[in-house]
Order: C-alpha cells, then structure tokens, then sequence
C-alpha cells in the first residue's frame, strides 16, 4: 500500500500543512508507520504530546501526524483533532496483508453431532454462505455453534454445546470449553482457553478434592482477549466478561468472575474466585485482586498491586496491599528514608547519652 501524503491527509480528514520549502511534497509516497526517533522518507511518524515536540529537530520522517501546527518544520504535518485515533487509522491502512484461513472448512477439521455454522446446519455450503472459515485441525465438538463471518484459526476447539457469535476471530490453539458463550465482534488469540476448571478444593479425609466447577463462561460483545490467557468456568452459573473489555496476554480469570463493561486488564493481571469488577476499571501489569471482593466502577490499580479488599467507585490505588495511591506513594518516599533516619536516631542517642554523662559529672 502506498498513499501520496494528500491522499493520507484526505482519508484522515486532516489539514494538510506544507514546509515553506515543500513543493511536491503533496506528492511524497508513504508507505509505513514508524517511531519519532527512526522514521524515515517514506514513512509517517505521530507526536503526541510536549515531550516528542523536543525532537522535531530530528525528524527525517516524510511527513508527521500532529495536534495543531508545529512552526518551522521541514517536513508536511497532518493535522488533526485526535492524535492517537488519526494513529489507529494509519496502522491500520498500512497494515501487512497476511492470508487468512479461507472461508469454508478445512478437509482435516473434526466436526461432532449437531453442530450449527451460521443459520443451518453443519456443511461445507453452508460455511461458504456464512462466510465463516474452519481452519486446519479445528475440532467442533457435538452441538456447537460458529456464528457467521467468524474465523477459527487452526487447531482450535470448540467443546460441546458451546457458542461462537457472528464476525469473531478465534486464534491459533484456543480452546474454548464446553456449554461457553462467545458474543460478536470477539478476539481471542492464539492458545488462550476458555472455560478450564477452576482453583477450587476441599481438604477431605486428609487429601485436597477438587470441587465440581458445573458453570459456564459468558464473554460478551467486542471483547478482546490476548495470548495465553485462562478464563475459568464458574462452580455454578457463569463465569463473566463484559462488552467491550480488552484483556492483555497471560491474565488468570478465576471462576465466577464477573467483571464489568470496558474494562482494561494488562499482561500478568489475574483475580480470585468470585471477584466482581465493575465497569471501566483498569488493572495495570501484574497487578491482582483476591477472592470475594467488589472493585467499585472506574477505579485505577497500579502495577504490581494486589486489593485485598473491597473498594468503592473511581479509586486510584497503588501498593501491596493496595491502598490510595497519593498515600502509598508517600509510605514509599518515607520507607526510603529510614537508613538516613535511623542514622540520625543513633547520633541523638549518643548526644543523649554523652549529655546524660555530663550531668552525673557536675553532681
């Protein structure tokens, strides 16, 4: 794909601006995207902010994706209201073409009884008609549906009585459990599954047994889920992710989860059984919440912070155990202090003492 940078600019909406000495810029070929530091003729950079502004001197880009007008730069400068959105467009025209799984099923997937692809039943028209792709080594277990315009990538599976709605992309090696409930315009990537046991035993007769986990898995529309993660079933009812929530790879999802709308969960993030989540809330890397707790809507967790307890809406916390941000951040300031004032606590005592000493003398 190549755009000249007025037709970038057009597809955009965005205000092209020439250098003072750039005629025939308009007609400069971008072919990529690349970062502020390296971008080169033929690829567009972005600047989001201040900090970037400080290295417009350095750009070799062929033209830049800003905010508002940015004076004396030699290159064109695409100017739009949304920076990051304009960025989202752009990587994704320039995208690399990479062929997908061909609609229709692959000679050596395995399909159970019963199983359902788009409005009818289980055939290799009706995958066509659908627009649904059955990829390499996919096994639909007995009862299962795969909604239209979805994707499964090879060696996936699809359990019993299990549910794929309509334009989702199922990746390499996922397996999704039976009775699960896949919405639309859902991603999951490459060997996540969905719907395993979850953690959950009794110490009897002086050995741990397993607890029946007999519940489901419900994922919700426009959800999106990384690489390697686990979504665990529920012991009873259904384990559940809300519309429009972006999970990170290799996030723990423990059984009867519910977490809310929009929500963000970053790489290494896992929660306990029965953790309820509500809308909006962001859990940074590696951060967790332990079992049978309530994380108010909107709250912010930090990075490698662990809540321990229930917390109301629109909280920023930090720490382990978590706490507010503002406060942990000043236990930590405080806590680094501690050699230098230890150090001054001796020196007191030891005036202490000596002041002590001279006062027996004079007696």
């Amino acid at each position: 794909m190549e755009l000249t940078v007025y037709e970038l600019g057009q597809r955009l909406g965005a205000e092209v601006v020439m250098p003072s000495e750039g005629r025939g810029m308009g007609g400069l070929e971008i072919r990529s995207v690349g970062p502020v530091g390296s971008a080169g003729a033929g690829e567009i950079t972005f600047i989001v902010d201040e900090r970037y502004e400080r290295e417009v001197g350095k750009l070799r880009a062929g033209a830049v994706i800003v905010g508002r007008r940015i004076e004396g730069l030699g290159i064109p400068q695409l100017v739009v209201k949304d920076v990051k959105r304009a960025l989202i467009e752009v990587l994704e025209i320039f995208a690399p073409k990479v062929r997908g799984v061909a609609e229709g099923i692959d000679s050596t997937a395995k399909v159970g009884r019963g199983v359902k692809i788009g409005e009818g039943a289980y055939s290799a028209e009706a995958a066509t008609k659908a627009g649904v792709s059955i990829g390499a080594f996919v096994v639909l277990e007995e009862r299962s549906e795969i909604g239209a315009g979805s994707v499964l990538q090879s060696g996936c599976r699809v359990g019993e009585n299990s549910k794929v709605g309509k334009r989702c992309r199922i990746g390499s090696n996922v397996v999704i459990e039976h009775n699960c409930v896949i919405g639309d315009d859902c991603v999951i990537q490459a060997n996540s599954t969905i719907g395993s046991t979850g953690f959950g035993y009794y110490f009897i007769d002086g050995a741990h047994r397993l607890i029946p986990h007999n519940g489901g898995v419900v994922i919700e529309d426009f959800v999106e889920i990384g690489a390697n993660c686990c979504v665990d079933r529920a012991k009873f009812g259904n384990t559940v992710i809300g519309r429009g929530t972006k999970i990170d790879n290799l996030v723990q999802i423990a059984h009867n989860v519910v977490i809310g709308k929009n929500c963000l969960i970053a790489g290494q993030a896992g929660m306990g059984g029965s953790c309820k989540v509500g809308d909006g809330v962001i859990f940074a890397g590696q951060s967790g919440a332990v079992d049978n707790i309530e994380i108010g809507e909107g709250t912010i967790i930090g990075a490698k912070s662990v809540v321990t307890h229930s917390v109301s809406a629109g909280q920023e916390i930090f720490g382990v155990p978590a706490a507010d941000r503002a406060e942990t951040l000043k236990v930590i300031a405080l806590t680094r202090r501690l050699p230098k004032l230890v150090e001054q606590i001796k020196e007191l005592g030891s005036r202490i003492e000596r002041l002590e000493a001279s006062k027996d003398d004079k007696r």
